[in-house]
C-alpha cells in the first residue's frame, strides 16, 4: 500500500511546489505533469497516465485540488470513478479520503461547482473584451482607458524607429537607449 502524490500545473513557468507544499511529503512516489493544459484529458497525460498505471489496489493517490484530476467535471468524474474501481482510495486536501457513495456524491457536486465557476469566469472575460472593443470603437480608448486590447506598448514604436534612423543607430544600440528587447527594436523598425 503505496502514498503517492500527483501534481499538475498548467505553464512551464508555473511551479508544483505550492502544491507539494500543501501536500506534505511521505510519498512512496510523485508524478508530475508540468506544462500541461488543464483542458487536456486526465488519462491524456504524460504524468497522470504513468501514474494510473503504476498504482495498485490499496495505494492512495494525494491531490492538492480535485480539478488537477480532470479537464472538467465529466473528467474528473470518471478519472474517480476508475481510481475507485481500481481499489485505489483518492485523498484530496482540504476534502480527505473520497471513498464510495458519498464521497462521489461530493466529488460529482464540487466538480460541476468547478465547471460552472470555469464558464463563469469566461464569460466574464468576454464580456470584459466586447466591452473594451465597443469603447475603443466609439471612444479611442477601452472601458479601462488603454489604447488597445492587448499588452500596453513598451514605448512607441514610431519614436523607436524615428530614433533609430536619426541616429543611425544600431539594434543593440536602441535596445539599450529605450530599454527594449531585441524583437521588439526588430518589430518597431521593419519595414
Amino acid at each position: 500500500m503505496s502514498r503517492i502524490a500527483y501534481y499538475r500545473v498548467s505553464t512551464d513557468s508555473q511551479s508544483i511546489e505550492a502544491q507539494r507544499r500543501s501536500l506534505g511529503g511521505g510519498f512512496d512516489r510523485e508524478f508530475t505533469d508540468e506544462g500541461v493544459s488543464g483542458a487536456t484529458m486526465a488519462a491524456q497525460r504524460p504524468g497522470f497516465a504513468q501514474a494510473l498505471a503504476y498504482l495498485r489496489e490499496g495505494d492512495t493517490l494525494c491531490v492538492a485540488a480535485l480539478d488537477r484530476l480532470g479537464r472538467d467535471a465529466l473528467d474528473v468524474q470518471a478519472t474517480v470513478r476508475e481510481l475507485l474501481n481500481a481499489g485505489v482510495t483518492l485523498d484530496v486536501h482540504g476534502l480527505g479520503p473520497i471513498g464510495r457513495g458519498v464521497g462521489e456524491l461530493i466529488v460529482a457536486v464540487l466538480a460541476q461547482i468547478a465547471d460552472m465557476e470555469r464558464a463563469r469566469i469566461k464569460e466574464r472575460c468576454d464580456a470584459g473584451r466586447s466591452a473594451a472593443r465597443a469603447s475603443l470603437t466609439s471612444t479611442g480608448l477601452t472601458h479601462r482607458g488603454k489604447t488597445s486590447l492587448g499588452r500596453p506598448m513598451v514605448a512607441d514604436a514610431k519614436e523607436v524607429a524615428a530614433w533609430r534612423k536619426a541616429n543611425a543607430a544600431s539594434i543593440s544600440q536602441t535596445m539599450a537607449h529605450f530599454g527594449i528587447s531585441k524583437a521588439t527594436v526588430s518589430r518597431y523598425c521593419a519595414g
